[in-house]
């Protein structure tokens, strides 16, 4: 019992006893057809399917809105491929996540927070259904990796550091309530969207005994070290990490080490001048694959497979011909190819890569478990037998279980029939706009669910952020929630988009945001062409890099009703120096740092667009953002002001960049808002 909840029920329930009755509202006389706000609480997804290595099971993290603490929960459930059975291993309080069969499939270790304070590694034995915590640890465990005998567990975790002091306060009276001491930062990278203000320390490997029992660090000094990956004889372990002096300003240059278990030597396996990371050991030990590629300094490279021996001799370029960015590798049983996933077509394909270079694909629907935009992505497991175990979501759908065997695609669960099968969502057509110079603009376009064919209807340009990611066919709470009120959703992959080569890529390479713009209004221009969107009541919004292009697009024209700039760059040489990736934007992205150029800076910053807006234009940010900080916003917003643009500014409390939709009720709370400002200046 909730001793706590039961006494403020209590309360309640006295103080009002002391008041007239209150009136009461009529109860609704049938269900909601459209999708609201108030469905994101019934929503779950499933992410990190994990198939066992015989292909007969898939364990998979179940995410569920809980409504009385507005948090996603995650739980852990199994699902027999066979029967189709489910049955969760680890739910209840706390959350439960990153399952890891071991090699002979007989246990699963997980990360939990369920018995409180920081999250543990536990395992569960298959035969008994007995769970046992393993570790007692006072941070996170991240990437972990069962040894080949299954008798360890390598994972990473971070060890604190003394940092910087610099003089001391005078000492304290007992008992005296002083201020808190004071913060000496000195690293290049001192926070980060997701962790906020960085404590003092390095992610290091760890080791503990799959049965329990005190672990024992592997890898040390002042470095941070990657995810541990084992060779198959278990005598050493694989890692990418930037081990080198200047490693807080070497932004994409790693290498590939080798941790020898008997001695610990550290040895470098890669030299190149360029990022190679995700080591994985063939079944036999005699060969490498990774994933690298030789650094350009351009803002967007995509990452190549490679193959070298096993002591880092003879690496080798794999399927050059493929011209996709690869993001997961894992060796085929019988050590003959390479299964990877890459980006492609706003969804992510799977393929079987043959050493001879050929590239067979087993299925092009994984995607990741996004809510509020449909973004692509996606991971894999593999099973001895090659069965694919992955997560896809339709345009209709948040993310399912789905296996792949022998290129044919089945979904094990249907998680969300019963909370939208009622539900009358918006339907999807897909085209592709040609922009001015011949180039092709793959496009979107969700309807509202009253939408009659021949009608012309409002239009909401919503843009990507990255800007080097996709959008894809799939689910998204923003999109249905924008549909049921009446609006068509155009979203689009212009160039710099991800998944369609690197010369796509490539169409932004120093020149965004001004070259976005002709490929989003040839966008705009189709939907008009093609009888749906209504010329006279066009909206454009967009996250992150979409927030950019939102704010730079209503500086360029004036045929958009209103715009809503969601947590947008909108100075870049601010941005750059207080945004957690500082060492990144002057090389990558400018191509000087803001006191080299600070032209080029300024003539890719919406600000210097200030005196041409009339828009009416809202600007949204997460209250924590570190990515695009705050103060972005409030530049643009303040810029407004003084324009006398009509404007709002709309904090998301405690909200982080990547975690501004996290919260469902600020989910539905941002989109809401969203389609308020539009419904202001909506031509009816």
């Amino acid at each position: 019992m909730n001793h706590s909840r039961s006494l403020t029920a209590l309360a309640l329930m006295l103080f009002a006893t002391s008041l007239p009755a209150p009136a009461l509202s009529a109860p609704a006389e049938s269900a909601n057809p459209l999708f609201s706000g108030r469905d994101l609480f019934n929503l779950s997804a499933a992410s990190d399917a994990q198939i066992s290595p015989d292909g007969r099971t898939v364990a998979y993290v179940r995410r569920s809105a809980d409504i009385m603490t507005d948090k996603i929960r995650s739980s852990i459930w199994l699902i027999n491929i066979g029967s189709g059975e489910q049955r969760p291993i680890a739910a209840g309080t706390g959350d439960h996540f990153s399952p890891r069969w071991s090699p002979d499939g007989g246990r699963l270790a997980y990360v939990s927070t369920g018995e409180g304070g920081s999250p543990q590694l536990f395992v569960h034995w298959m035969d008994s259904g007995q769970s046992v915590r393993v570790t007692g640890l006072p941070d996170s465990p991240q990437g972990i990796s069962w040894s080949p005998d299954g008798r360890r567990i390598a994972y990473l975790m971070s060890v604190p550091d003394e940092g910087s002091k610099l003089g001391a306060a005078p000492e304290k009276p007992e008992g005296a309530q002083w201020a808190k001491p004071l913060e000496i930062l000195d690293k290049v990278t001192y926070r980060t969207d997701d962790a906020g203000y960085l404590k003092p320390g390095f992610d290091k490997i760890f080791m503990v005994d799959a049965n329990g029992g005190a672990p024992r660090q592997l890898t040390f000094g002042a470095y941070h070290d990657g995810v541990p990956e084992w060779m198959p004889d278990g005598r050493a372990i694989l890692f990418s990490a930037i081990r080198k002096p200047d490693w807080e300003m070497t932004v994409l240059d790693s290498e590939i080490y080798r941790l020898d278990l008997d001695t610990g030597d550290v040895a470098a396996l890669t030299s190149r001048n360029g990022p190679d990371a995700a080591p994985v050991a063939s079944p036999d030990g005699r060969s490498i694959a990774y994933l690298g590629y030789n650094d350009h300094k351009k803002g967007f490279e995509q990452a190549d497979l490679y193959v070298m021996d096993a002591n880092g001799a003879n690496p080798r370029l794999v399927a050059p011909n493929l011209d996709r960015g690869i993001n997961q590798i894992s060796w085929s049983a019988d050590g003959r190819a390479i299964i990877a996933g890459y980006e492609e077509d706003g969804s992510v394909t799977v393929s079987r890569i043959g050493l001879d270079g050929s590239v067979r694909s087993l299925t092009h629907e994984a995607a990741d478990p996004g809510y509020d935009r449909p973004y692509g992505g996606g991971s894999f497991s593999v099973a001895k037998n090659g069965t694919i175990a992955f997560t896809t979501s339709p345009f209709n759908r948040p993310t399912d279980v789905a296996i792949s065997t022998g290129g044919t695609k089945r979904q094990l669960t249907q998680l969300n029939d019963l909370s939208l099968g009622a539900k009358n969502l918006g339907s999807l057509r897909s085209f592709v706009a040609t922009a001015p110079d011949g180039g092709r603009v793959p496009s979107w376009l969700l309807l509202p669910p009253t939408y009659k064919e021949g009608q012309r209807v409002p239009v909401i340009l919503e843009i990507h952020g990255g800007p080097y990611a996709a959008y894809g066919p799939h689910f998204s709470t923003d999109y249905q929630q924008y549909a049921a009120a009446g609006y068509a959703v155009l979203y689009t992959n212009p160039r710099g988009s991800t998944g369609y080569g690197q010369g796509f890529a490539d169409g932004i390479e120093k020149t965004y945001p001004a070259s976005n713009f002709d490929d989003l209004m040839a966008a705009v221009d189709a939907a008009i062409a093609s009888g749906v969107a209504d010329p006279d009541n066009l909206f454009v919004t967009g996250g992150s890099g979409g927030g950019i292009l939102t704010a730079w697009i209503v500086g360029k024209t004036n045929r958009f009703k209103a715009a809503a700039s969601q947590k947008p760059v909108t100075n870049w040489a601010s941005m750059s120096l207080t945004s957690d990736g500082a060492p990144f934007y002057g090389p990558y992205w400018m191509g000087s740092l803001p006191w080299e150029n600070y032209q080029a800076y300024w003539s890719r910053s919406p600000l210097s667009l200030m005196a041409n807006v009339k828009t009416p234009t809202l600007v949204v940010v997460g209250g924590s953002d570190y990515r695009t900080p705050v103060s972005e916003a409030e530049q643009l917003y303040s810029a407004l002001k003084l324009q006398r643009v009509p404007t709002a500014l709309v904090k998301v409390p405690d909200a982080s960049h990547g975690g501004i939709a996290s919260r469902p009720s600020q989910s539905a709370a941002k989109a809401s808002a969203i389609i308020a400002w539009f419904d202001r200046y909506r031509k009816k």
